[in-house]
């Protein structure tokens, strides 16, 4: 097999340039300000003090400016949705900071900016801003999680005083898991039923004081500490029930639904269900942020993982003397260095998604905005996932070392953990994913017209006809045995196409297959289907987002080195799901064969390279502190300026 080239060196500070990207700017003021300020985890404390410290901190944040990017600036802020997300993205060694920081900015904030109105701004958000009122984003419910368009809460306008009153009609309406409400919140957005002359609008958002400016709960508030968490203890999480809590009309974040004095209720969006999703999709921020974040955490245990691989030693080399570096181990590259290579693409990927998000603010193209909400889902359920799993295989390949607190792995485990069900559940966000790529199916289909619907279902029956017939395994055979190169991005490009579309296909076709009129019943069966086309999509998605910064490139060892990498990242995925592609003729066993042999030859050829890759993504140094880490730094730094000092023989 011909394995392309793979550079000795590489440009670092080109592939650095090249992860900053768009919001290098941000990523370079973050740095620099960090570096001025020491934001050490606490999880060594008990939890109030881990809660205490944890909010000084996001003091020491406010004043250094960084909250102001994603604020209007109208109020003092910078106007920079996308430099807010990614400034969250530099916090991955304090998560507690970063989730309440989250918490403050990006959600309560957030919402006010989002479904606030000019009153709304020009009251609150600089005091948002620099933490003179600390928030809440009080949504999920004891009894509501994922489903947030049942959500139990009412606030009900009461015309007589121009009140709404917010009430808690049973346990299961009580607001769950609240950040920064069991001990710092003093106002909270509150999401509920609005009701008015009788009839309900669905769900909107309204501003409800929690606590006065001495701590205490506010009359017809309850408010309960969830307690001590698996990880995240400096973060206050509460529950708040409200006991016919009244607050004037005003209080209603007002952009899409407004009520009148006299109880007349207006909106600029024709139907409630249109409205909610609307309301919904601007406060996407959130979801994109702890995709972001979580591939921050990954990076961060990758490259505590890869400096004590390249610096532990175990067994000795037949022959020389000296124990083997465990970083030379084939099975130690297999568990790290495809890992990182999904790593590098997820960043990448995640990158297009905050661009997006950057620039479609306010446009009013539905269209895009349902695109990014289903790539936000998505990405969010992939990453959130890849850093459970690489974290823990980061922690296995450290040994016993990787289980000492003093070596973050452990802390990193449990801090992310929750990654994978808070800001929406990853099997219900890739049910998102599905059902957003059933509807642009049915779209297609639908703009055919007769003539091409007919070619389109005699294309669908062709397909099935292949399926089952040896005709379609020659077909398959012979373009496997034209395209020989695994490492033909052509071919891996197609591949990833071919199995979304098969995949999408043949769910819509067993979707139309179902009998019965229970649409729940129908969606409920082919639940396993719709998952693994969210998973397709995505996966392709990403390889895609990959090959275009490959492309921007400049220094052409730097690209030949990503290059590699993306292959690595495209032939492990197949690796990893060569059932399928076996099952479905897309590949021979002779190429499954080769796939495997190139995933070997590619974790041999980028392992010299594999530290300073990780190093490549320039977190801030104050988040590196395990001994594991920063000893096998300091010795190769060691090892390299003995080797400058050495003699030209």
């Amino acid at each position: 097999m011909d394995i392309p080239t793979t550079p000795a060196r590489f440009d670092s500070a080109e592939l650095s340039e090249l992860l900053d990207g768009r919001w290098a700017h941000v990523r370079s003021r973050v740095r620099e300000a960090l570096a001025g300020i020491e934001l050490p985890d606490g999880s060594d404390l008990d939890t109030e003090s881990h809660r205490a410290r944890t909010l000084e901190q996001l003091h020491l944040l406010a004043k250094s400016g960084i909250p102001e990017l994603g604020f209007p600036e109208s109020c003092g802020g910078r106007q920079d949705i996308g430099g807010s997300v990614v400034s969250l993205e530099m916090l991955p060694g304090n998560l507690s900071l970063m989730v309440k920081a989250g918490v403050q900015w990006g959600l309560f904030g957030g919402a006010v900016v989002a479904l606030g109105t000019e009153r709304h701004h020009e009251r609150y958000l600089r005091d948002i801003m620099t933490l003179d009122l600390p928030g809440c984003f009080a949504m999920t419910e004891t009894g509501h999680g994922s489903d947030v368009q049942n959500l139990r809460t009412t606030a009900t306008y009461d015309p007589a005083t121009e009140e709404f009153v917010v009430h808690t009609p049973h346990e299961s309406a009580r607001k769950e898991y609240i950040g920064n409400a069991a001990r710092d919140g003093r106002l909270a957005v509150v999401f509920a039923q609005l009701v008015t002359g009788g009839k309900s609008h669905g769900v909107h958002a309204l501003l409800v004081p929690v606590r006065d400016a001495n701590g205490e709960s506010l009359p017809g508030v309850r408010i309960e500490d969830c307690g001590r968490k698996a990880g995240l203890n400096g973060v206050d999480n509460g529950r708040i029930t409200f006991d016919q809590v009244r607050v004037p009309r005003e209080a209603l974040l007002n952009r899409y639904g407004d009520v009148e004095p006299d109880g007349t209720y207006r909106s600029p969006i024709a139907g409630a269900g249109k409205r909610f999703f609307t309301m919904l999709g601007t406060l996407i921020r959130g979801r994109i942020s702890v995709a972001g974040t979580a591939g921050s955490a990954t990076k961060l245990a990758l490259e505590i993982a890869l400096r004590y691989g390249d610096a532990r030693r175990q067994f000795e080399r037949p022959g020389t003397g000296d124990e083997t570096v465990v970083l030379d181990y084939l099975a130690h590259q297999r568990k790290l260095l495809p890992a990182l290579a999904k790593t590098f693409a997820l960043h990448f990927a995640q990158e297009e998604l905050v661009s997006t998000l950057h620039d479609l603010r306010d446009s009013g193209d539905e269209r895009r905005q349902r695109e990014l909400e289903s790539r936000a889902a998505g990405l969010k359920a992939v990453s959130t996932w890849h850093a459970t799993r690489t974290i823990q295989t980061c922690r296995e390949a450290c040994g016993g070392a990787g289980y000492l607190a003093e070596n973050q792995l452990a802390q990193l485990k449990a801090d992310t953990d929750v990654f994978t069900t808070f800001e929406g559940d990853n099997t219900v966000l890739l049910q998102l994913v599905a059902k957003g790529l059933l509807t642009n199916y049915k779209d297609h289909v639908d703009e055919l017209g007769p003539l091409g619907m007919v070619r389109f279902v005699a294309d669908q029956v062709v397909e099935a006809v292949f399926e089952r017939t040896p005709a379609r395994s020659l077909v398959r055979r012979v373009a496997d045995t034209r395209r020989d190169d695994v490492f033909d991005r052509g071919w891996q490009l197609e591949l990833f196409e071919d199995r979304e579309k098969h995949v999408l296909d043949g769910l819509a076709r067993r979707l139309r297959r179902a009998t019965g009129d229970n649409a729940f019943e129908v969606f409920n069966s082919a639940q396993d289907h719709v998952l693994r086309a969210a998973t397709v999509h995505i996966e392709r998605r990403v390889l895609e987002a990959f090959v275009a910064a490959v492309e921007r490139c400049r220094d052409r060892d730097t690209a030949a080195l990503l290059d590699r990498l993306c292959d690595l990242y495209a032939l492990s995925t197949v690796e990893a799901d060569r059932g399928w592609f076996l099952e479905h003729e897309r590949i021979s066993p002779r190429r499954s064969k080769a796939v495997t042999e190139a995933v070997n030859e590619l974790c041999r050829r980028l392992r010299p390279h594999a530290v300073d890759l990780v190093a490549a993504f320039g977190l801030p140094r104050q988040w590196l502190t395990a001994p594991i880490a920063t000893g096998a730094e300091a010795a190769r730094q060691r090892t390299q300026r003995a080797h400058d000092r050495a003699p030209e023989r």
